[in-house]
């Protein structure tokens, strides 16, 4: 049903105007929108529903920064400078349009302009669907960076893929979690825009032969057994407040032959159509389910499509013609974005020898220079393994090329190591067992100029322990950059009101220099500042509060500490250890060990999806949803104890969520977490840290200081030492009262109704396995918890540690990032 505006909504005078470019003037900017309502929508003003004027607001930014884009792209190519190319297969966007007018600065225009039209521009951004094109930190550390390399006048251009359903959108039933389609473009999006005639064509299946050219050499081609077209659809990207808008190009995958009318007209509706419905379906979800061979062919052609289109799209439309190929890494590095995009290896020394004609060994010396590898695990699960049988079969001709790399790069490892035919095998980038196939991690090292891991403690590790090999090689290969997050969007949109009070202390400048906020200590200790950090907080508190009420129906209390824990539900990031401190306080109040009255005012906020494969995932969230529900409606915590897990959760949510926090939850084993970004985006908007020594945390305690970071549990030396012992997590159970009371609550059913094996599953691990020691680390967490309400029962020592965590972790920038990623990595440069 359509939803129109209030009949009296007035008619502004520049309705009928002449239309213009939309121009830094409110009667410019109106007059664009009223035509955009007008010609695009088809629709008035007194006519329209919100989601028609949400979509000409967003039609007239996008215009206006499309004059930038083009230039940008002119100069780019005139200027024939070297460019990055992000592969990567989840882009975390966010919302675009609150980006798009703060890069442009029409912020306050577009308010006066719609406000003079009767309409309210918050009103229009709530509006917008957020393409859930990510899974979490990998994807939106992909979008900080592409936001970074743009407000720094890098060429970029981003490539990945066009998921028409994005991550799912979560649902409880019954606190279970359920997944429903993310319909994110059902009410169109108009920060894209397609590019049909510039589709590309990638092959899949068939075979090889041999055959003998016409200088007499002998080649190899591929004979395909099948083909989809991918087309292209542009995103813009804006620079902040500095003119230049990079691209980022996402592909849709489309049948080359999408309808045959003679089997259509022979009655068989369904058969006519399955070539598109076959071809879509590798550009339909976001990490389709792979536990079947369905699902892990599909993932494969995922990967592969996307970096064939982006390979070729490349060399073919971002080059000028004639371009000698021979020096294509003078004009790009495609940075690979974990492993999903490593089949671009091959794919880009089939174009090169079977295709342009080269030599093998002068293509592969041209690919060795135009990729470089950032690895964002330490988990083996998580680096990728294709079968050899899978891969030949849907790729006969990379999987060749990949046997040849090997061959010719395990003949140098035993150069190298004469006599070391183990250290051999165990480089080799084909794995023998449980099954054959290629260890895309390996291949991306030996054809990548450098490796880097996310954080300092996650690349040491990477060196020592998940590539020690390798490393040892090519020691010069290996570098670190840690991560950074935008402060654009993660603190000058997110906090309006904090990003005024620094910009009225130190000026503007710290949006894109974000080290000045050193300059913020000397009024940690100011207590009109202090004052004015904590009433900011309150606001923020509120802001959050009224939008979990409308969005969920979540009622959060005044006055509690906001201790908040969102990120992937994985058993590594130990979501199921900050329950059992829940469960922990609760029961001492049950059992009467402790009053009500003595504990700290808690809310414990969790966000959180579970791949729809992952059972034990899926159980925690349950039993977090059955421990919320009896803890929120208990009396015997006279409401001193509370716990909200809103569904769904994502970057809309984040930027309302993260700067209303007290206190962040950073707790995985260490070792396990590679960097980590939500800490980062915490600390920068005055949350402190409750976390192990593990990824990027590591680095936020050394700027912070030790007294304003609640640090707890073993070190990662440590973790290792008491896993070659052997560890047994009941024997924590059985030695820890607390511990013991809390698991026993969840055995007896006290979160079930009395149902004691409702939650067995997840008891069962944490008393028999627990691979990931949060037993082990339980008493040390609880006793920080305690230091925490220490320090939260004095506001002002709170408020002066919150400070300096803002002050501190300017060093978390993209742009800082992206700086190392320049110097040590690409080698490009910003244009001036």
């Amino acid at each position: 049903m359509r939803t129109y505006g209030p009949a009296s909504t007035p008619t502004h005078p520049l309705a009928t105007a002449p239309v213009s470019s939309p121009a830094h003037s409110v009667d410019g900017f109106v007059r664009e929108f009223l035509h955009e309502l007008n010609t695009n929508q088809g629709v008035t003003l007194s006519l329209s529903s919100v989601n028609d004027q949400y979509l000409a607001l967003a039609s007239t930014v996008k215009n206006y920064l499309m004059a930038r884009w083009l230039e940008t792209n002119r100069k780019t190519r005139d200027a024939k400078v070297k460019a990055v190319g992000y592969l990567s297969a989840e882009y975390l966007l966010g919302r675009q349009l609150g980006n798009a007018l703060l890069a442009t600065d029409l912020g306050e225009i577009a308010h006066k302009g719609l406000e003079l039209c009767g309409l309210d521009l918050a009103t229009l951004r709530s509006q917008e669907v957020e393409p859930g094109l990510g899974n979490g930190g990998l994807g939106r550390l992909a979008a900080c960076f592409i936001d970074s390399l743009a407000t720094m006048d890098v060429p970029c251009i981003g490539y990945g893929i066009r998921y028409e359903y994005g991550i799912f959108r979560q649902t409880f039933v019954d606190g279970r979690q359920v997944e429903q389609p993310d319909t994110w473009l059902s009410l169109g999006s108009p920060w894209e825009f397609p590019h049909p005639e510039a589709s590309v064509q990638v092959d899949f299946g068939g075979h090889t032969e041999k055959y003998t050219d016409d200088d007499g050499r002998e080649r190899t081609r591929w004979v395909p057994a099948w083909n989809v077209l991918g087309v292209p659809y542009n995103y813009m990207v804006p620079g902040y407040l500095n003119g230049r808008v990079n691209t980022l190009r996402l592909w849709s995958a489309q049948a080359t032959k999408a309808f045959d009318l003679g089997i259509f007209n022979a009655g068989d509706y369904a058969q006519a159509v399955r070539a598109q419905t076959f071809a879509e379906n590798i550009s339909k979800v976001l990490y389709p389910e792979d536990s079947t061979p369905q699902g892990k062919e599909l993932r494969l052609q995922q990967q592969y499509f996307f970096v064939a289109c982006s390979l070729r799209d490349f060399i073919n439309n971002e080059l000028e013609e004639g371009f000698d190929l021979h020096n294509l890494s003078d004009r790009i590095i495609f940075q690979l974005n974990d492993t999903h995009p490593v089949i671009a290896v091959p794919e880009l020394m089939r174009i090169l020898v079977d295709e342009q004609g080269f030599e093998w060994d002068e293509a592969w010396e041209v690919t060795k220079s135009c990729f470089a590898y950032t690895c964002h695990t330490l988990l083996p699960e998580a680096l990728e393994v294709w079968s050899t049988e899978l891969l030949g079969r849907l790729l006969p001709r990379h999987l060749e090329i990949i046997f040849q790399i090997n061959d010719e790069f395990l003949a140098e490892v035993r150069a190298t190591y004469p006599g070391d035919e183990i250290r051999a095998r165990r480089m080799s980038m084909i794995a023998e067992h449980p099954e054959r196939g290629v260890r895309m991690a390996y291949l991306a090292t030996v054809a990548g100029t450098k490796v880097n891991g996310v954080a300092a403690l996650h690349s040491q590790l990477l060196r020592d322990k998940v590539l020690p090999d390798f490393s040892q090689l090519w020691p010069e290969k290996f570098t670190n950059v840690t991560n950074g997050v935008t402060p654009r969007r993660f603190v000058k949109m997110a906090n309006p009101h904090l990003s005024d009070l620094i910009s009225d202390t130190i000026g503007n400048g710290w949006v894109t220099d974000l080290e000045r906020l050193r300059e913020l200590e000397p009024y940690a200790d100011d207590p009109e500042f202090q004052d004015k950090f904590r009433e900011i907080k309150a606001w923020n508190k509120r802001r959050l509060t009224s939008l979990l009420e409308a969005r969920d129906g979540i009622v959060l209390p005044d006055g509690h500490l906001l201790d908040v824990m969102v990120k992937r539900l994985h058993e590594y990031k130990r979501q199921s250890l900050k329950l059992l401190h829940i469960i922990s306080l609760y029961e001492q109040v049950v059992s009467g060990k402790i009053a009500a009255s003595d504990l700290t005012p808690r809310t414990v906020v969790f966000g959180a999806k579970a791949a729809p494969g992952y059972k034990m995932a899926k159980d925690t969230i349950h039993l977090i949803n059955k421990v919320a529900e009896k803890v929120n409606n208990d009396p015997v915590l006279e409401g001193r104890l509370k716990v909200a897990f809103p569904a769904n959760y994502n970057v809309t949510l984040a930027e309302k969520l993260i700067p209303a926090a007290d206190l962040s939850e950073q707790i995985s084993l260490a070792g396990m977490e590679a960097s980590g970004t939500g800490n980062m985006k915490f600390a920068l908007n005055g949350a402190l840290t409750i976390g192990t020594d593990d990824g990027a945390n590591v680095e936020i305690r050394e700027l912070v200081g030790d007294k304003h970071f609640f640090l707890f549990g073993m070190d990662e030396p440590a973790v290792a030492e008491l896993g070659a012992k052997g560890y047994n997590p009941i024997t924590y159970y059985e030695s820890q009262p607390q511990l013991r009371a809390a698991l026993d609550m969840v055995m007896n059913g006290a979160f079930s109704d009395g149902d004691q094996d409702m939650f067995g599953s997840v008891v069962h691990n944490l008393l028999h396995q627990d691979r990931f020691m949060a037993l082990a680390d339980f008493e040390s967490y609880v006793a920080a918890q305690a230091k925490v309400e220490e320090k939260y029962a004095d506001q002002a020592a709170w408020t002066r540690s919150s400070i300096l965590n803002v002050a501190r972790t300017g060093f978390f920038s993209s742009d800082r990032s992206m700086r190392d990623y320049i110097q040590r990595i690409w080698h490009t440069q910003p244009m001036i």
